[in-house]
């Protein structure tokens, strides 16, 4: 069972990418993926019910990878504010009753965070709290045309502080015209222990299946994100 947690560094961070890009190359691999949201903002109304943004697009790039969330809220503000303004408390123990409930259902299961490990989900209750009971390794991305290394580099240190297992960093929005955009996967490594694990370009909402996973296949050592060896490289 491989399972994988993934986070960014801050609001904008277009993680979305990478953990799309993820699940389709492994199912096209050969492993039965799913994708587990135990918190989404900014969810759409349709029919009556609420669908979660991200694993609508994870459903049009692979209509067979599963999909799975616990609390989808309609304001694309703090989770917090918005459970509030719902009447809705996001409890740590539904997101582990619901996370122990699927994570046998595929052989590779990746969450998708939210915005990062401070992000509040309720009183004494972050993001790095789900990341801590759900006991799994964790990715983070880091965009090269939005985020911040400042922030990269606190979010990079909190999750080494908090004894959690980092696999490594994605940079995405990553351009190697761009000075800025090319140095910092250097300056990641220079500044702190993770490994940056492969870098991703600018993708548009209308990126191809078949773009994701060459880019995937070409640009991140996906072995090393889930620590195994995938005979279908070699």
């Amino acid at each position: 069972m491989l399972e994988l947690y993934v986070t960014g560094v801050e609001q904008k961070n277009d993680k979305i990418f990478a953990t799309t890009g993820l699940a389709v190359t492994m199912q096209s691999l050969g492993y039965s993926t799913g994708i587990y949201k135990p918190v989404e903002v900014g969810a759409l109304e349709n029919d009556g019910y609420l669908q979660s943004k991200d694993l609508m697009f994870v459903k049009a790039h692979d209509i067979h990878i599963k999909t799975y969330f616990t609390y989808l809220l309609r304001e694309e503000i703090s989770p917090i504010l918005s459970a509030a303004n719902e009447k809705i408390i996001l409890e740590k123990n539904i997101i582990t009753r619901d996370f122990d409930t699927i994570k046998n259902d595929n052989e590779c299961l990746i969450i998708d965070g939210l915005w990062g490990l401070a992000t509040p989900y309720g009183k004494n209750f972050l993001e790095e709290d789900v990341v801590k009971s759900l006991n799994l390794p964790l990715l983070l991305t880091v965009s090269a045309e939005n985020s911040d290394l400042n922030n990269a580099l606190l979010s990079l240190n909190r999750a080494k502080e908090l004894g959690l297992e980092l696999r490594g960093v994605i940079v995405n929005n990553y351009n190697e015209n761009s000075v800025s955009k090319k140095l910092l996967p250097k300056m990641i490594e220079e500044y702190t222990d993770a490994k940056v694990l492969g870098t991703l370009p600018h993708f548009e909402q209308n990126v191809s299946s078949s773009d994701l996973i060459s880019e995937i296949l070409n640009g991140v050592d996906i072995e090393s994100v889930f620590n195994i060896k995938i005979s279908k490289l070699k």
